[in-house]
Order: structure tokens, then sequence, then C-alpha cells
């Protein structure tokens, strides 16, 4: 190896050294997960609410990692059953139980940003999303409507996160708590969009709050937020039990390992490492004598895009153009839903401003493609030439928003 050679060899290693060095000291990302669990310390955990309420509660809050279902169904469970999380989806049996449960005289409360459909239903409530056509993040601006509660300035989460608001109340019966509305370089709400909600139900009542993130590590430790968080808390009765749900969370714990049940318990945790040592004295002293070639096993290959041409085609051969059609319509709206964040109850003209900004492209485009969308859904026989102009129309709009046009 020549000279030349030996300093470009050392200068790579060098360089690959100095790499390694500088990404294993880069900072640790935060963790934006939305976990909701009492221990996490993540910004989205729930750590400091949870400790704030033990402080106030001591043991008169109890967290319950059973199904709900399971623990009303005892008697002796009375008080305020606190949920929190990004979501909580109740089937029509654990509904039922819950709703009955309050109407003996207790409270539930619920901080989520989505509810069963069948909740909605029974309640008579009606969900939206708040939007500013003309900014890529909504950053919530919350406040409480109770004169002694309110503050002058409303609280600020400087974070982009989904707003969900009550569009639809009964208001004969349900008691407004809380605004919210999406912050646009000012302090001050200018759309009264309700998220917070007192429902009475016989003798118990009914909270329900679309920001979870208020009982998150972020929001309690930004400025004077907190106490925003403490009021929230101020409506739940504080001298019964209040019991915090650590079933439905996104972040719960979970025993994945399949050694967990062997290692639970105490003579199968010594069997199972009897089993170990005796294999490691096996390998020690019969490994050295014998020892077995090891075959080479093929890679796995992929076979997404086979099993994606097969079912297409299947589609195809039948000439079910309808079928595909109508799936990729609603794989374009599930898409505007997800990556453009717009809400698609209402295809309104605030609906294709929305759609356009948020993908680069013009309005016209947009209205145009819209309309091409309905056309097609009412138009009674569909060809193949539907679907391959369909798919042009949604792949052009689309190249658009990556940036490949």
């Amino acid at each position: 190896m020549s000279k030349l050679q030996k300093i470009v060899l050392f200068g790579m290693m060098g360089a690959i050294a100095i790499l390694v060095y500088l990404e294993a000291n880069q900072p640790k990302p935060l963790n934006w997960y939305p976990s909701y669990h009492q221990q996490d310390k993540i910004p989205l955990g729930s750590k400091v609410a949870f400790k704030l309420m033990k402080n106030k509660l001591g043991d008169r809050l109890r967290v319950m990692e059973r199904p709900p279902y399971e623990v009303l169904t005892q008697d002796s469970v009375f008080g305020t059953y606190f949920f929190l999380n990004d979501y909580i989806l109740f089937d029509e049996a654990e509904l039922n139980l819950l709703l009955d449960w309050t109407a003996k005289g207790n409270t539930v409360f619920m901080a989520t940003t989505s509810y069963s459909e069948g909740m909605l239903d029974t309640l008579q409530l009606k969900l939206n999303s708040a939007v500013l056509v003309d900014r890529m993040d909504t950053q919530p601006l919350l406040n409480l409507v109770h004169p002694k509660l309110t503050n002058p300035t409303p609280y600020h989460l400087d974070q982009d996160r989904a707003i969900r608001y009550f569009e639809s109340i009964d208001t004969l019966s349900q008691t407004v708590l809380g605004l919210v509305d999406v912050y646009n370089d000012t302090l001050q709400i200018t759309n009264d969009y309700i998220n917070f909600l007192k429902i009475p139900i016989e003798k118990g009542v009914l909270y329900l709050h679309n920001q979870p993130e208020v009982f998150s590590n972020y929001f309690m430790v930004q400025g004077n937020n907190h106490e925003y968080t403490e009021k929230v808390l101020a409506y739940l009765p504080s001298e019964k039990p209040i019991y915090w749900d650590a079933y439905y969370k996104s972040g719960k714990r979970i025993q994945l390992s399949p050694l967990y049940l062997l290692l639970d318990n105490r003579n199968l945790k010594w069997a199972y490492y009897t089993v170990l040592i005796g294999l490691l004295l096996f390998v020690l002293f019969e490994g050295k004598r014998k020892q077995r070639s090891i075959p080479i096993q093929p890679k796995l290959t992929n076979k997404t895009y086979e099993y994606t041409r097969t079912i297409a085609g299947m589609y195809l051969d039948k000439k079910e153009y309808r079928a595909v059609v109508d799936k990729q319509i609603a794989l374009f709206y599930e898409y505007i839903r997800i990556h453009l964040r717009v809400p698609t109850e209402h295809k309104n003209s605030r609906f294709v401003e929305a759609v356009a900004a948020r993908s680069n492209n013009t309005v016209e485009d947009t209205n145009t493609l819209l309309e091409h969308l309905s056309r097609l859904q009412q138009k009674p026989d569909i060809v193949k030439e539907d679907v391959m102009t369909l798919h042009q129309h949604i792949t052009e709009f689309k190249s658009k928003i990556d940036g490949t046009s």
C-alpha cells in the first residue's frame, strides 16, 4: 500500500469516527407521542397533572388499570371516573353501563378528542374541527366561561394540535363551561367554539373536554397554564374517590414478552433459569465435539406489490369499475383528512379553499377535481376509461403536494 493510499484510508477512517462521534452526541429529540400515562415524563404524558391531583386527594385518587366495564360492575364503586386520552371509544355495553352508573349520582369526566359514534348519538352531540385556511398549524386558545374562572387573557398551547369542538349541543339541558379558538397571532378568542361541556344525567353529571393536552406535562409547565388545568379540575367533587382510568391509554404499559408469565411465578422462574444453565453447560461441553453446518436461508421477498396487483386485477377482470372508482374516491378523501388535516364533512367553498391552500393547487384546479369526483359518484355506468382518467387526475393533484410536478 502506497503512502497516498494510507493517507486516504486513515483520512476516511478519521472522518467516519468524527461522524459517529457527532451522531452519538446529538441531543435526543423530544418524544411527542400522546401517551397521557400518569408516569410518563414526555411532553404529552400526564405525570405533572397526576402528581397535582395526588397531592390534593391523597388516597382518594385511585388508579384503575382494568376495563371500566369490570370496575363499574362492583357495587362498592362510587365517586368520579376520570378518563384522559387522545381517543376513547366505548362499545355499546360499556357505554350503557357507564351512563347508568352516572345516573345513580356519580360523576364522569372525559378529556379526549375522539368519542364513539354511539356516545355522540346518545348525548345528541356533533363534533367538528377548527382550522385556519391561511395557516398550516392549529394552536389552541382556551378559556372558561364562568365569571370567577375566566381569565382576561386566554391560555395558549403553542403546539400544532387538533382542535375539536361541539358544533351542535342540547342547549336545554347541557351547560357550556369552556371555549376554544385557533391562535391567529393574537391572544383573543373571536370564535366561541365549545370544547368543555357539562351534561346532567339524572342524579349524576358527565363532563366532556375536547382538549386532553391541557392535562399534559408540556401544557402545565408553560407559563400560568397550570391555572387553567386547576380550574377545570375544580368542577370535580373532591370529597369522593376519583378513579383515574389507566386502561384507555395510548401509552399504557403492556407486557409484550412471552416470558412474563414464567418470570412472574417464583417456581417457574427458577425452573426456567435451571433449563438455561443446563443448555449453557451442554453447549460448552458438547459444542466442541459436534458442530453442524448452518444452512443458508433464502431472503424473504416482499410480496406486497404482487398482492396489490392481484387484487386490482380481480376487480378489473370482473369489470367492477364502479367499486374501483368508489375506493379511489374514498381513499382520496381520507388522504385529505389525514395529510392535509381538512375535515370533509362539509364540501363547500371554504372546504375547497382549505384543500387548495394546503395542497399547493389552485382553487380552480381543486374545484375541477372535486366536481369530477362528484360526477363520477352520480354517473350510472362507469367504464374503464373513467378509472384511468380518475387515477391520472388524483396523481397530478397529489404531485403538487409532494412537490414533484
